[in-house]
């Protein structure tokens, strides 16, 4: 397999669809923070109803088999901003807000182009409403990194959805300005997501906007309101109190979704808007997630942890209740996106544009492996990372840095509970885990720790 460095064309991508238009798509990018791959309706959630999104898969086209670049948060945002595998983005594990006690952060996002510098240098307003997670203070906040806009929270997890604090700081902000907001964090970004999409419409209609929407929820704490709470109670007979609870926190962020959608419709601009729906990593199992058929969850390289409901919707273009086996990630949503707008991509990127497959064409990319790692501190893990990769059908793994690799074959076992003993298939396991090597040793390269001044 040939190294794992993919190099776009530096010259800017049309879609042919966008070549008559007079500009190309407002685009709205929606990422949830730990949503189980089962916690949908359209994925057969017995106990969960959200129609909004799931009108959103309706209208356009679901992915069977996207993943995030990693199962916990950080390094996928930072996937997500660079095109990179996290490693290579400086983002290897964790950002977390700092604590006396003992080394909590794993990451120091890389300074190259972000996506929303690359869509700005396009002619986009570029907004973040919602999580960063990715650098508390300069160069890496998001108004450093090309993001015209900032309405939310720089850290990772909240303490609590009302208060806003964490480890009783507050990192609220616009802009850079820190502010105190009142309600439940999941009703603020959808309000000021509103806001945000109509002051565009309504001031400066003829320039494109990206808008990162990206919620909390239904991260921990499992905290929806009361009210919501109580709704699912009392309809789903035998529910338990923790996962009702999960259950509320993603009902209610489903309907400020429904909010959202509701504005982009209001100001006629359903048709010039491409929506991407897409999750940081899988649900968290032990506050009643459910990622089923999958096994495993959030922190874990199975596929529970990995894989992640996404679709993309843009009316008149991608076509309604269309499904793709495309195997994604999130790093491609950097070229794809940068293509939808025409964009120059100025450095070379792992992440390769799916912009074909979102407009039903047949064309044919190439096959390739997909790497995930993740540095993490602790007892179980040491400060040491875990892997996985994926080639064909064949995924090796392990999960914490002490236990032994597994290979499994996704296609005859997509549960991953019989693995494949070394013996039986040592060639596969060797070509994979030399290509693993390979991809840690080029990985290593790159800094992840912040430079002392």
């Amino acid at each position: 397999m040939k190294p794992f460095l993919v190099i776009l064309s530096l010259l800017p991508i049309l879609a042919a669809p966008l070549a008559g238009a007079d500009r190309p798509p407002n685009i709205v990018l929606i990422m949830v923070d730990d949503l189980g791959y089962g916690d949908l309706g359209c994925y057969g959630a017995p106990d969960l109803r959200t129609p909004h999104i799931d009108a959103l898969f309706a209208a356009g086209m679901r992915f069977d088999e996207f993943y995030a670049n990693c199962p916990v948060c950080s390094p996928t945002r930072a996937s997500l901003m660079t095109g990179l595998y996290p490693d290579f983005a400086g983002v290897p594990g964790v950002i977390r807000t700092p604590q006396p006690d003992r080394p909590s952060s794993w990451g120091h996002l890389r300074d190259t182009p972000a996506l929303p510098a690359v869509l700005g240098a396009a002619g986009y307003h570029t907004a973040l409403v919602g999580k960063w997670h990715l650098g508390l203070e300069a160069p890496n906040r998001p108004t450093d990194r090309g993001f015209d806009h900032f309405h939310g929270w720089l850290g990772d997890m909240m303490d609590d959805y009302y208060t806003h604090r964490r480890h009783g700081i507050n990192y609220m902000r616009r802009g850079t300005a820190t502010i105190e907001p009142e309600g439940h964090a999941t009703d603020l970004f959808s309000q000021w997501a509103g806001e945000y999409i109509a002051a565009r419409a309504s001031g400066h209609p003829n320039q494109p906007f990206f808008l990162y929407l990206a919620y909390n929820a239904p991260h921990t704490p499992i905290q929806p309101p009361e009210d919501w709470f109580r709704k699912v109670k009392a309809r789903e007979a035998g529910i338990t109190d923790a996962r009702a609870r999960l259950v509320a926190l993603i009902e209610h962020m489903d309907h400020g979704i429904g909010r959202v959608m509701e504005v982009i419709r209001e100001h006629d601009l359903a048709g010039e808007t491409l929506v991407v729906f897409t999750s940081d990593n899988g649900g968290q199992s032990n506050v009643a997630a459910r990622n089923a058929p999958l096994r495993g969850g959030k922190q874990e390289m199975w596929e529970g942890g990995l894989r992640v409901g996404t679709c993309a919707t843009w009316p008149g273009t991608i076509a309604a209740g269309s499904r793709s086996a495309y195997r994604g990630i999130t790093m491609d949503l950097y070229p794809t996106l940068a293509e939808v707008a025409g964009a120059t991509v100025p450095h070379p990127v792992h992440g390769r544009s799916f912009l074909p497959v979102l407009l039903g064409k047949s064309a044919e990319l190439p096959p390739r492996d997909l790497v995930w790692v993740r540095l993490e501190g602790g007892r179980k893990y040491g400060g040491l990372p875990y892997h996985a990769i994926r080639r064909g059908d064949f995924k090796l793994l392990r999960n914490t840095p002490f236990e032994p690799y597994q290979l499994f074959n996704l296609a005859e076992d997509p549960g991953e509970e019989h693995p494949i003993p070394e013996a039986k298939a040592r060639r596969t396991y060797n070509d994979l885990f030399n290509a693993l090597m390979l991809h840690i040793n080029h990985a290593g390269r790159v800094p992840w720790q912040r430079a002392e001044p």
